[in-house]
């Protein structure tokens, strides 16, 4: 997926709102600024917003010097969720089909989103995670592709599932519990923004689940050119991909391979990509599925 324009202002604010929680100096903010400024400017929009964004988080993390600036906030999130962790459970086992309703909550998990909704940044006890469960799961979805999605699950031998957020990996564990097959759990290869990594996703107990595998990006996104050897070897020959959030799909959305996207619409640019309305949420299969 390409940049659009509309994506400018977004980069703008959430490199504000990040260097803000890193440190008060409005001299090193403006300098953020400034340098985003000028590396938008010289930048191509046939990149993907994950490109873009992982040159902005470096630069941010350059001037500031804070390589992990969400460490504890994304610890907060995730000691949340896991603290729903014995409802969400019940929740699937009450339901009448139980992989349809952890695929329902992997999506709604997503809500756990920096980049999209900068306010959790600031306010980490805003989002009621309980409360959004419960009025999600009653909704239905836009495009819903779950007999096709069943259908690669049961067919294929074992799954690669690309995680996107710090304590969204507690819903991802919960649908791998229902898939039922060996699954290798994508983390990123170094902190961005509040993007799950290797100890994110094992404080969420996903290693009890899964193996957890590095892509070795170091972007909000799976930008397949700067991934690992190790990763794209798993990617080129998995049988079925669960893709998690906006940045995976903006990076992989041009791929023709057994991909699933699970997340939830939560800007105009992707809702409209995507043909859906902002807040709905969405499991659709990459194009010639």
């Amino acid at each position: 997926m390409k940049t659009y324009l509309d994506c400018i202002p977004c980069f703008f604010k959430q490199a504000l709102d990040t260097t803000r929680i890193m440190t008060s100096d409005e001299v090193k903010i403006k300098k953020v600024l400034d340098e985003i400024g000028i590396m938008i400017k010289n930048l191509s929009l046939n990149s993907s917003p994950p490109e873009i964004g992982r040159l902005i988080y470096d630069k941010i993390s350059e001037i500031t010097g804070n390589p992990d600036p969400f460490k504890e906030i994304k610890n907060i999130y995730t000691d949340a969720a896991l603290k729903l962790y014995p409802y969400l459970k019940q929740v699937v086992i009450q339901s009448e089909d139980r992989l349809f309703m952890a695929i329902k909550l992997a999506i709604i998990g997503n809500i756990i989103d920096f980049g999209a909704k900068s306010s959790l940044i600031k306010s980490p006890h805003e989002l009621d995670i309980e409360k959004e469960v419960k009025e999600t799961v009653k909704k239905g979805f836009n495009l819903f592709s779950y007999k096709k999605f069943k259908n690669y699950v049961l067919s294929s031998s074992d799954i690669l599932y690309i995680g996107d957020n710090a304590g969204e990996t507690v819903f991802d564990r919960i649908l791998i519990e229902e898939l039922e097959k060996p699954v290798i759990y994508v983390v990123r290869g170094k902190p961005v923004i509040n993007d799950a990594t290797y100890e994110d996703a094992v404080r969420a107990g996903i290693d009890k689940v899964a193996t957890i595998l590095s892509s070795g990006v170091d972007a909000p996104g799976t930008i397949l050119a700067r991934c690992s050897k190790e990763f794209r070897k798993k990617y080129d020959n998995a049988q079925l991909v669960i893709s998690k959030g906006q940045g995976n799909y903006e990076t992989l959305s041009e791929e023709k391979k057994p991909i699933f996207y699970l997340l939830k619409a939560k800007c105009p640019v992707i809702a409209k990509e995507m043909e859906v309305e902002v807040g709905d949420m969405v499991l659709r299969e990459a194009n010639g599925v």
